[in-house]
């Protein structure tokens, strides 16, 4: 459905009324209430999607951050091999002389192809999370399933906008900050060998602290773009101009929101990762014990600190999971919220949800 669908629509109206009367309550299908919504109902409806679509949500992110992860073990492990002579020389732990230039740039550019391939995949890895999340939400707020081969299928089908988008947003946010870190670290470097004045290296770094509010404000502005994406099948810069247009008017409340959600997110994480990490240290205890007994290396040693590691893994794993997929679905659901508020789109979800019609097929957004 077009952005302008929900205007013109006189919806049924809900609440309490003034002079007494009585205004039945809006409906709530899924995990929000088919209304604008506050900053804690955003927050809450997250944690109920969160919870009610963890299946399709965890196997849509690890199989994406898994394929990443081997790819870049893979450019590793290709990278070492091809230059494993460099590598000894360089790592040499018995040599008091300087490693050859040679075998330094031998060793970096054997790196160099996993440290790009890691940055294509945190990249590609953000903008999956940004399709999926707007996915799963666009199912969730209107209470119905989603499985793994449809959430799938949406996010790649979508993860080129998406890709575009979060890229857009980058470059017009941050691309100024990159290019003075680009020109300010060889100034840094010539002033520390005395052939560049550090006046330079003072307003470049005073140029970098005044573009962090710009920077703050552009990425605000254009933080429902990923959503509008999705939602509305948008391509990467008709999204950006939607998200300024949904957040024109509001940019303290989106910015609230989405500092609550990340604040939250983050407090999350730790709190699942604590569980693991406490049996971990609890396993390690007998390990601990047999190490101060000097009888060698031993089964429980060895069995213990198998199992800290472990608990570590897997702490770690869950709790980034969850702290990246966490504030995409309280922005998505602030997506819903802003439309709902500007659009009056709740009429149309309200006649989605009693259609009942197939996932990424639904004109109500």
């Amino acid at each position: 459905m077009s952005h302008n669908a929900g205007r013109g629509q006189h919806p049924q109206q809900y609440g309490p009324q003034w002079g007494g009367g009585w205004i039945q309550p809006p409906p709530q299908p899924g995990v929000i209430p088919l209304r604008p919504l506050g900053p804690g109902e955003m927050v809450g409806g997250a944690f109920k999607a969160f919870r009610q679509y963890w299946k399709p949500l965890v196997g849509v992110m690890l199989a994406v951050q898994g394929v990443g992860f081997l790819l870049v073990i893979a450019a590793l492990v290709i990278g070492v091999t091809a230059a494993s002579d460099s590598f000894a020389e360089v790592f040499a732990v018995d040599s008091d002389a300087h490693a050859d230039s040679s075998d330094v740039a031998a060793v970096l550019l054997a790196l160099l192809p996993a440290g790009v391939i890691l940055v294509l995949v945190m990249l590609l890895g953000t903008a999956a999370v940004g399709a999926l999340c707007p996915a799963v939400v666009q199912e969730a707020a209107l209470g119905r399933t989603a499985t793994f081969r449809d959430m799938w299928r949406r996010t790649w089908s979508r993860l080129p906008s998406v890709l575009g988008a979060v890229s857009l947003t980058g470059l017009i946010a941050g691309g100024p900050a990159v290019l003075v870190y680009a020109v300010g670290i060889p100034l840094t470097i010539m002033a520390w060998d005395g052939s560049a004045t550090p006046a330079g290296v003072f307003l470049l770094v005073l140029a970098g602290l005044c573009w962090i509010p710009v920077a703050v404000w552009l990425g605000v502005r254009f933080s429902l773009a990923p959503a509008a994406a999705v939602f509305e099948d948008l391509r990467p810069v008709a999204a950006l101009r939607r998200s300024a247009a949904l957040v024109k008017g509001s940019w303290w409340r989106v910015f609230g929101v989405i500092l609550l959600a990340h604040a939250v997110g983050m407090a999350g994480g730790y709190a699942i990762q604590m569980p693991f990490g406490l049996v971990g240290v609890l396993a390690l205890f007998p390990a601990m014990l047999d190490s101060g007994a000097g009888d060698g290396i031993s089964a429980t040693m060895v069995i213990g600190f198998v199992v800290y590691l472990v608990c570590l893994l897997l702490g770690t794993v869950v709790s980034a999971l969850f702290q990246l997929g966490y504030p995409q679905l309280v922005v998505s659901l602030l997506y819903v919220d802003q439309r709902m508020r500007n659009e009056n789109l709740a009429p149309a979800l309200i006649t989605a949800a009693q259609g009942g019609r197939t996932p990424g097929q639904d004109p109500a957004y």
